[in-house]
């Protein structure tokens, strides 16, 4: 996948993920990041851990926002504790 799709995916997942999680985005790049890193995250767990691979540019947004919403829970217990 190309650098663009990746910034692409990353901003829509950090985006959704920061809807969801807590009501607003980001910004731009705090979209972008999340979203990247959730995406690496939810790669790993549906590949590695579920033994799915994720197809296409809605499977790898699906695999992104699961992941950033991992990321972001993480984030919010341990700015917690």
């Amino acid at each position: 996948m190309g650098v663009i799709a990746w910034l692409i995916i990353g901003g829509l997942a950090g985006w959704i993920a920061g809807h969801i999680m807590r009501g607003g985005g980001f910004g731009l790049l705090g979209n972008i990041g999340v979203g990247v890193v959730g995406a690496v995250i939810g790669g790993f767990i549906f590949k590695q851990i579920l033994g799915m691979g994720t197809g296409g540019f809605l499977g790898s947004l699906f695999s992104a926002v699961v992941g950033a919403l991992i990321l972001l829970w993480i984030i919010s217990k341990v700015k917690r504790g």
